[in-house]
Formats: C-alpha cells, sequence, structure tokens
C-alpha cells in the first residue's frame, strides 16, 4: 500500500514514569439506563507527575473518557453536559446510528452551548470497538482531549474483563515543560501539511504504562487511534499477535497479518489476539528507530488452553457492485497541491482567501460542505465511491452512519474485499473504491479524519431517501 510513512519525532523529554495496570472506567449513572458526559476543562499529567500539567478538556474529568459498555443490539442513552467555554456535540464513530443521534454539529443537530445539555438515545446494532468523540470544532477539541472508547460486547463474551483490555492512543504535542502545546492550535502550516502531529504517545492518558499479564492466556487487545492525524505503525508479529477485528467487525477468524507494518490511521481501530509468552512492548515504527510506548510484564509459565477465540460476526448487507450508483470524489489542495481551484461558500478563493478561511483543500473542487449532497441515494441502493487522492499526503477517510467494504485499491496487492471498515486510508496520488449499502436514511457526513484535514475543506455530506 503506498503511503508515506510518517516520522515519528522523538521528544527531548526523557522517558515518563511507569502507569500500574489501567482499570476500567465506567461513566456515570445518573438514572438506571442513563449516563452522563460532562464536557468541561480539566488539568492531567501526560508526560509524568515531574513535569507540568496540561490543560485539557475532558468527559468526566479524565481524558480518555469513561469507557462506555453496552450489549449488541441494546440501547444507549447518554446525556451529555457542556461547561465548556464553546458550543460542543458527541459523535459515536462506527455507530450505524439514526442520524438524529450522529452527533454532527450544523447537520444532525445544533452544537449544545456552553450550559446546556443534549440527550442522545440509539440502539448499538453491532458488536466491537468503536469510541466517542466531539464534533464541533473537532480540530480543537478532541485535540485538547475529549474523546473515549465505546464498546458493544457480543451477546456471548469471548473474553472476560481481566483479558479485555482498552488502549486508547493519543499522539500529543508537548512543549518543553511536558505540557500540551495550546499555541499551535489553528496552525495553518499543520492544516494544509499533514495535519497537527505530536511528539509524544500515550496509553489511556498515561505515559509509558505497564501492564501484567499471565503466560500463555488469550487477551484481546482493543487498540483505538484517537490521534488528530498521526498514522501509527505497528507490528502485532513482533509479539504473536493475530488479527481478530478491523474498526469492530469481527474478520472469520483471527489471523496473523501478511505484510508488516499495520497502519493504524486516525479514527481507525484494531483487536489483537494476544497469548503472551515472553514480556513485550508496543511499540511505534514509523521513525529511524522504534520507539516502545507501552510494556506488558508476563508472568506465569503454566500453558493455557489453545483452543482458537472466535468472535460473532455483524450482520451487514453485502452490496450490489453491478446495481452501484457509481460516485467520484477527487481530492485536492494543501502543500505542493498544484494551484488547483477551489471553491468555498459559493466563491472561487485567490490570494490571501485562502490564509483567511483556512480552507486549503477540497473534494470535487469545493471546500467543506456544499449546498448539494455529493450524491443521493434510495434506502437499499449500493454505492461505489470512486476516492481518487490528487494530493501530495495521506488521508483517512470516515463515512458516517454506514460501513463499507474496500473492492479496490491502486498500487495494492493485498485483498481487502471480505472486511468491513469505516475508516480508509488512502496515499497520495492512490485511487480507492469502497462500496456499501445506503440502508441509512439521513443527511451523512463523509470526511478526512485528519481533523485540521477536515477543517481546511475536507467535509463533504450525502443523502440516503
Amino acid at each position: 500500500m503506498p503511503i508515506h510513512r510518517r516520522v515519528f519525532i522523538a521528544s527531548s523529554l526523557t522517558a515518563g514514569a511507569s502507569a500500574a495496570f489501567l482499570p476500567l472506567i465506567q461513566a456515570s449513572r445518573a438514572e438506571d439506563d442513563l449516563f452522563e458526559l460532562t464536557a468541561a476543562n480539566n488539568r492531567q499529567y501526560l508526560f509524568d507527575e515531574n513535569a507540568a500539567a496540561s490543560d485539557l478538556w475532558s468527559y468526566n474529568a479524565e481524558t480518555p473518557g469513561p469507557e462506555i459498555r453496552v450489549r449488541r443490539g441494546h440501547k444507549v442513552r447518554v446525556r451529555l453536559i457542556n461547561q465548556l467555554e464553546e458550543p460542543t456535540s458527541v459523535h459515536w464513530h462506527g455507530i450505524r446510528i439514526a442520524n438524529a443521534m450522529d452527533g454532527v454539529a450544523g447537520l444532525t443537530q445544533e452544537a449544545v452551548k456552553p450550559g446546556e445539555s443534549f440527550e442522545y438515545d440509539f440502539i448499538a446494532p453491532d458488536a466491537g470497538t468503536y469510541w466517542y468523540h466531539a464534533h464541533n470544532r473537532s480540530w480543537n477539541q478532541v485535540g485538547r482531549g475529549l474523546y473515549g472508547p465505546l464498546i458493544v460486547e457480543e451477546e456471548v463474551e469471548a473474553f472476560d474483563r481481566e483479558h479485555d483490555l482498552t488502549l486508547v492512543l493519543d499522539d500529543w504535542r508537548l512543549d518543553q515543560t511536558g505540557a500540551l502545546h495550546l499555541a499551535s492550535f489553528g496552525s495553518l502550516t499543520d492544516w494544509s501539511h499533514g495535519g497537527r502531529l505530536g511528539n509524544w504517545l500515550t496509553v489511556n492518558g498515561k505515559s509509558n504504562p505497564k501492564f501484567q499479564l499471565t503466560a500463555g492466556e488469550a487477551y484481546r487487545f482493543r487498540l483505538i487511534n484517537a490521534a488528530n492525524s498521526r498514522v501509527l505503525e505497528i507490528d502485532p508479529s513482533r509479539f504473536g499477535a493475530k488479527i481478530l477485528a478491523f474498526d469492530g467487525h469481527a474478520l472469520p477468524e483471527p489471523v496473523f497479518l501478511p505484510y508488516a507494518p499495520l497502519l493504524l490511521g486516525p479514527a481507525q481501530r484494531v483487536d489483537l489476539l494476544v497469548r503472551p509468552e515472553n514480556d513485550f512492548e508496543l511499540e511505534e515504527l514509523s521513525g529511524d528507530q522504534s520507539f516502545a510506548f507501552a510494556n506488558f510484564t508476563v508472568s506465569g509459565s503454566a500453558r493455557a488452553s489453545q483452543n482458537e477465540v472466535a468472535l460473532a460476526p455483524n450482520q451487514l448487507p453485502e452490496p450490489d457492485l453491478h446495481a452501484a450508483l457509481n460516485v467520484k470524489l477527487d481530492m485536492t489542495g494543501g502543500a505542493m497541491g498544484g494551484g488547483q481551484p477551489i471553491t468555498y461558500q459559493g466563491k472561487v478563493l485567490t490570494g490571501e482567501e485562502f490564509r483567511t478561511t483556512g480552507q486549503v483543500w477540497a473534494f470535487n473542487g469545493t471546500a467543506n460542505l456544499a449546498t448539494e449532497p455529493l450524491f443521493s441515494a434510495k434506502a437499499g441502493q449500493s454505492v461505489v465511491v470512486e476516492t481518487i487522492n490528487n494530493t501530495a499526503w495521506v488521508h483517512a477517510m470516515h463515512v458516517h452512519g454506514h460501513h463499507f467494504q474496500i473492492v479496490e485499491r491502486s498500487g495494492s496487492t493485498i485483498d481487502e474485499g471480505t472486511l468491513w471498515r469505516d475508516t480508509f486510508l488512502v496515499g497520495p496520488q492512490q485511487t480507492t473504491k469502497i462500496a456499501f449499502v445506503a440502508d441509512n436514511p439521513g443527511k451523512w457526513l463523509l470526511h478526512c479524519h485528519m481533523l485540521e484535514h477536515a477543517a481546511a475543506g475536507m467535509n463533504t455530506w450525502f443523502e440516503v431517501r
């Protein structure tokens, strides 16, 4: 897959202190079936407690926010309480949700004003690893810590809680004191290049945490990339892991990844089956040297049962490629973009207007939410979207309200056609075709999940009638 490797910027700070095993965090319940998420300012150590604390925005005073767990097919009710200084909303990433509950400020709901609240009420139809995050000024709000894991469990659990680990990965830009670098938010250089890339990785908000595992026992690692723009490169084969699921959707059986490294783009998830034998590290591999950001200590010598673990698949409709509506999405703009014209709010931008509007990327020549949808489909109609990346940068494309299959990717020999995703990477000068059944009525966002790219123009929408 011809995607540029990103150089991981090694921090000038020294390695942080280890963290204890991270316990499961549950959202606070206001009623028997209602969770509360309070978005507010919070101070948290991202490096270690000898460095400066960071001024974050968090749900329930912790980044990541509390883990919400429900069973497949069950109702989710969450009251968002906004104690921030600006409006916000919550998007339930990867969930095939009722349109009014999707949480996209300006498209599916009005942003929740400071001091106000909003209740989300929906069914979680698919088991798997998902997450929630702010969806108003996401480049700022997610970048400051407004996100958390949403886990939808299978009816019959394959792993108990001690063997089911959620690992939320984030890439922070820290200053020389070890605190979040606030002044660089909104940098047009970031917006027009690779997005906001950091210099320090955390796992569940902790620096270089340590985990205790038992030799030979089967563990499920749920990895969530919550970074604004960082494409993480990892190699599960270094510790003998198999792939259980991508973006929440289980493979027919666990498999070893036939290539390395695994590219985990912003908003993407992967579930790993790990049967540890020896101590190991989780490493980021995009730089000249590997960077270990989580450590796993393995104890005991007893060998557990080696019976294979398999997850019950979700039931999704298969697209009909022969009867599909075919749509083209031409991605242009950004640094080294060749100066192709960009229309924003009905006007072709020129000169200083790129800087004053911040709109430097375009889909089919238009920056940010054109008046007309990219396409309009009848409910139940199959759709093929051909995404043509005519830019110098990698992008992580996310489809709201639906899951898709990748049916064609230029320059790749890997067959991805049986995998279900909600976010896909498309490399510079690469073309990728995705297919899905447009069976969820409403107005749905389609955007780059490099959040600075989305803010700078890479947003469009489609309609299911």
